[in-house]
């Protein structure tokens, strides 16, 4: 077999890789390889914010995870998008941009991960993004990623805000800002009306210096690792099995699932259970798939007496405006995303180990049957979307079988700690109470999730295990940690061998108050530099 040789080669070309891959070639003097299990993301519908509705479960982009059964949630397996494409989840997700909170990394500190504090991180937020309010302490003013500022795309959102400003909640506009309860319209990852994902703003352009390569369709089965060090990776590519070799190292960009997979596959996991699995073992570190965390998502929704949602612009008119607006202009609801107002709470006042993320989607969201057509609305509501700050609760990530083409075993473990689901049916009668304030209670129709007459803790808890789902923010199964049992140290590199880092959401001790998403990108940049300082 021909072995091509890098100086790094990096696995996913996801929201993380394609940050690492552009910041380390900008030495014209390395030879980057960038490998991405999935395709391509050329396809136009890609790059249109409001298309997400159709690409953000399309199976052509997506891993489609399926979890194993969850107990606490009646035995039901639960669905999980992950992006298998250049740019990876940033190419087909929400596109909101919210980092989290001060205290969230500052927990990582304190829990081990020495340098990950918020007054570290911050300039690799600032230096990751170009925000359309301009360079300020808090955001940049000329990095690859283009932010919007949030805005309503129906006056029901600006309705929501008002109704919580009557609850008697602060108003922000900039939630990224330092609150720990507030509302407002959330910025998303969006430039001149485009999706901006870590594939447009990085990886395209850091191509045009001729020192990458990317690999797509290629699916790594196994760091190659000898005398302790990682040399490079073995792949399939069009049914074929090839190497390459990296003479600096290795870094791992697959996210919460991927990641810990392909460790375990390389022998670097719990030792039993790769022995199990008929896998060499080349460092037994126990943690490897643990430490699972993810936001699980529970929905209400309610029907409206007015024409103040997003169904306006389902309908044949208001589509045919939508288009027109976006193919001449860039502008309009198209530009936009989904989910455009959020907030943060605590279902137990003052109480911040209690937080609760509320966004609002200004229609009705319920899948009846496949495709685009089985999804759009077709009357007047809103749909909001509640999810645990940082549940306590924690999974894993394990394997089926020595086949590195298998998918690996997903057992979120959602609720397994009862405090978690008492704090989601807590926030739920508190946002119920919310939404039957100010102008939106007086346009409030029939509630149409939960179905009936849940009105007690009790009684939503029972549907929350009937329908919550996830926000497919899965973090944390490669901790990072200054400990010995951590997965990886401070400096992203994996315990026990050399040349061998893990630059994605699952090196998070911790699951921030947020979205998955700038978080990741930060992780990233800062990795690049932790990896040129080696």
């Amino acid at each position: 077999m021909k072995v091509r040789e890098f100086h790094y080669v990096i696995v996913g070309a996801g929201a993380g890789g394609c940050v690492v891959a552009a910041r380390l070639a900008e030495n014209r003097d390395l030879r980057i390889a960038l490998l991405e299990a999935g395709g391509g993301d050329d396809a136009m519908i890609m790059r249109i914010p409001g298309a997400n509705v159709v690409t953000g479960t399309d199976p052509r982009f997506n891993w489609s995870y399926q979890t194993e059964p969850v107990p606490q949630l009646e035995g039901r397996g639960l669905y999980w998008a992950q992006g298998r494409v250049v740019g990876g989840s940033g190419s087909i997700n929400g596109m909101m941009y919210m980092r989290g909170h001060r205290s969230d990394y500052d927990r990582w500190e304190r829990e081990g991960a020495k340098g990950w504090g918020y007054d570290d991180v911050l300039p690799y937020f600032r230096k990751s993004e170009t925000n359309e309010r301009g360079a300020s302490e808090l955001h940049g003013g000329s990095g690859p990623l283009q932010v919007s500022r949030g805005q309503g795309t129906a006056p029901v959102c600006d309705m929501f805000l008002e109704s919580a400003a009557a609850s008697g909640f602060a108003l922000t506009d900039d939630l990224n800002a330092e609150a720990s309860e507030a509302f407002g319209h959330v910025d998303l990852t969006i430039g001149r009306g485009l999706r901006s994902s870590t594939s447009a703003a990085y990886l395209r352009p850091a191509m045009r210096r001729g020192n990458i390569t990317l690999l797509t369709h290629a699916t790594v089965t196994r760091v190659v690792i000898d005398a302790g060090e990682a040399r490079g990776v073995e792949f399939v590519q069009n049914g074929e099995r090839r190497q390459l070799a990296a003479s600096r190292g290795v870094v791992l960009c697959g996210g919460a699932v991927n990641s810990p997979h392909l460790l375990m596959l390389s022998g670097v996991g719990d030792a039993d259970h790769l022995r199990e699995q008929g896998i060499k073992v080349a460092v037994d570190s126990p943690e490897v798939g643990s430490n699972l965390q993810n936001h699980p998502m529970y929905r209400l929704m309610y029907a409206t007496t007015a024409p103040v949602s997003a169904y306006t612009h389902a309908r044949p008119l208001g589509a045919v405006r939508a288009g027109l607006q976006y193919i001449f202009s860039r502008t309009g609801v198209l530009s936009r995303g989904l989910f455009p107002t959020s907030g943060y709470f605590h279902a137990d006042a003052g109480d911040p180990l209690s937080e609760v993320q509320v966004s609002m989607a200004p229609a009705i969201v319920s899948r009846r049957k496949p495709g685009l057509l089985g999804i759009l609305p077709k009357e007047h509501g809103f749909t909001l979307l509640l999810n645990q700050g940082s549940p306590f609760s924690r999974g894993e990530v394990r394997l089926k079988s020595g086949d590195p083409l298998a998918h690996a075993a997903i057992l979120p473990n959602y609720f397994s700690d009862p405090r978690d689901i008492g704090i989601v049916a807590r926030a739920a009668l508190r946002v119920q109470e919310l939404v039957r304030a100010g102008p939106l209670g007086r346009v409030l129709g029939r509630r149409m999730q939960p179905a009936g007459s849940a009105t007690t803790q009790a009684e939503f808890e029972a549907d929350i295990r009937a329908t919550a789902v996830t926000h497919y923010h899965a973090a944390g199964t490669c901790r990072m940690g200054s400990d010995a049992r951590a997965v990886v140290d401070p400096q992203l590199r994996v315990n026990g061998v050399a040349r061998l880092h893990v630059a994605d959401a699952s090196v998070m001790p911790v699951l921030v108050n947020g979205n998955t998403y700038a978080p990741t990108i930060m992780i990233a940049e800062k990795a690049a530099d932790l990896i040129r300082a080696v």
